[in-house]
């Protein structure tokens, strides 16, 4: 997906018109002139986070690398909502992994939660597929029902995974940042329980009430998360006695996390190894898949199953 095109009035009419115009003078080709433009309206508005963006971009496609990059920084400082923080990142000039903003998460899922399903379609979105037939093996490899009384779906969308993982549930939740999105999933009627929340906060309360749950889920959910190990350990402290938890993650030849061209993290198989062991879980399963495609090119992933084991690694007395 790419990012839409958000804008932000400044407030002051004459900065949104001149904004208005620099974006026509840039669909007609002369970004010279679109450039000129937004610098004359931000120093009208100097707060005015969508002209900086605008700028940004065009200063970026004009070979200004140093030009671009002070305008992100002046966007991210008026506003985290349009993402700039990721573009200096990606222009190395900013931590990559504090970058992925909640505000922008939110903003972005807001945006899209309308035509998000179709938008996955045309991408040949098949996550929540990949997921179940992960976790299906999981449970013939370890002799057990692929049946569970409550699972958690983080990052639950418009509700893909809920419907996917509908008949082998007792009782569903679903947890999502964005409420346009949450909305999406309740048409579908696949959950049991939806809340608005922040998934390391909702885990957190979560634990805090002593829950348990025999499946946590996360569908394309760590591509905007960097280091997962937190994601991980807070997962781990909800699970049940043999709970699995089960994600998707795109990811690259290297070891680490790195910042993709499309803003998205992609993480390699060691550091998703390395979070599952420290969050004390036991791995069952990693295997390379490609849950979209981009451009007609299947765009590499890994889907993986771990498992919440007692610290010698037995199972619970009677548990299957």
């Amino acid at each position: 997906m790419s990012t839409p095109q958000l804008f932000l009035s400044s407030g002051d009419l004459v900065a949104d018109r001149r904004y208005e115009i620099a974006r026509d003078l840039e669909t007609r080709g002369d970004l010279a002139a679109a450039i000129e433009v937004l610098v004359q309206t931000v120093e009208r508005a100097p707060a005015f986070a969508s002209a900086w963006f605008a700028l940004a971009e065009l200063r970026e496609k004009t070979g200004d690398r140093d030009g671009a990059t002070h305008a992100y920084r002046c966007a991210h400082d008026a506003d985290g909502r349009l993402g700039a923080g990721l573009h200096l990142a990606r222009l190395g000039a900013a931590d990559a992994s504090a970058a992925m903003a909640g505000s922008y998460v939110r903003t972005l899922f807001d945006q899209y939660a309308p035509r998000f399903d179709q938008s996955l379609a045309r991408l040949e979105y098949r996550g929540p597929d990949l997921l179940l037939a992960a976790v299906e093996a999981a449970c013939r490899a370890e002799q057990r029902k692929i049946r569970f009384g409550s699972v958690l779906d983080l990052g639950c969308g418009t509700g893909l995974a809920g419907v996917a993982f509908r008949p082998f549930v007792d009782w569903l939740i679903g947890v999502d940042l964005s409420e346009a999105m949450v909305a999406e999933a309740r048409g579908k009627g696949a959950y049991d329980r939806l809340h608005v929340a922040d998934v390391m906060e909702f885990l957190a309360s979560e634990a805090e009430g002593r829950a348990q749950f025999h499946l946590i889920t996360a569908a394309d959910v760590l591509p905007y998360l960097a280091d997962i190990t937190p994601l991980a350990e807070a997962t781990a402290r909800v699970l049940s006695p043999e709970g699995l938890f089960a994600f998707t993650a795109e990811t690259y030849p290297g070891d680490g996390v790195r910042l993709g061209d499309k803003l998205r993290y992609t993480h390699g198989a060691a550091h998703i190894r390395g979070a599952i062991a420290h969050a004390g879980l036991s791995l069952i399963s990693l295997h390379e898949c490609s849950t979209r495609s981009e451009a007609g090119v299947p765009v590499p992933g890994l889907v993986t199953v771990a498992m919440k084991t007692f610290p010698e690694g037995g199972h619970a007395p009677n548990s299957r």
